[in-house]
């Protein structure tokens, strides 16, 4: 491999961005092509959008028949759970063995405790200081759990202008239609806040913590692996 195209690769991987190594298996020739990249006029457009969506390296065929291998390098998919509540008690466990990453965030102390959370999982912090060090993007989801403005309103902006696959908030239709006020006050379009689900997760009449935290679940997996394909 070229030594500026692996640095590059590597930088992108350290920096969380989606990329694809495309290496002609007949001369050798290598390009990168990073998501967000303009496919339209690229021979392997279709093949390179499938890629990233199911984030699975192969060999496909361009429109001269010539075998291309598509290496494929995305970020690990990442939840990002606001509130260290009942619900993210039974969720953080299910989506570790999902494969997600999983951070929770609670600046309360009280619910924030390491009897209830695994430290590698919880930031006892305010979001806005967490999500500095650690920001969002495209391959993360996000749960507002907490009902308390304070605390979701500002990750719930911070996700949708980082454009996360899934941003997911709890609370009642009143509740999230003063939440769509507030984000309106804020400077969020419409078009943005439809992006928003609320109520949260699946529906699928979950009553208990355990059963949101499914349903929650569930609405992430959906939205990285089948409604990516409309993004």
């Amino acid at each position: 491999m070229d030594l500026s195209l692996l640095e590059t690769l590597n930088a992108d991987r350290d920096a969380r961005r989606a990329a694809i190594l495309v290496t002609d298996l007949e001369t050798g020739a290598q390009r990168l092509v990073r998501q967000g990249d303009d496919l339209a006029d690229d021979p392997l457009g279709e093949d390179l959008k499938k890629r990233f969506r199911s984030a699975k390296s192969g060999i496909v065929e361009d429109a001269a028949g010539k075998a291309q291998f598509l290496t494929v390098s995305v970020p690990p998919p990442r939840l990002v759970v606001i509130g260290a509540v009942h619900i993210s008690q039974a969720l953080v466990p299910m989506a570790e063995v999902a494969g997600f990453d999983v951070t929770v965030i609670d600046p309360r102390t009280a619910f924030a405790t390491p009897e209830r959370f695994p430290e590698r999982v919880l930031k006892p912090d305010w979001p806005q200081d967490v999500l500095k060090a650690a920001p969002l993007d495209g391959y993360t989801a996000l749960a507002a759990l907490t009902h308390d403005p304070k605390i979701d309103d500002y990750p719930i902006q911070a996700a949708l202008e980082a454009g996360c696959f899934y941003v997911g908030a709890l609370g009642s239709r009143k509740t999230h239609g003063k939440r769509l006020d507030r984000l309106k006050e804020a400077g969020v379009a419409d078009t943005v806040l439809s992006r928003i689900q609320a109520p949260i997760g699946l529906d699928i009449g979950a009553a208990s913590p355990a059963e949101i935290a499914v349903a929650v679940l569930g609405a992430v997996i959906a939205a990285l692996r089948k409604e990516a394909e409309t993004r």
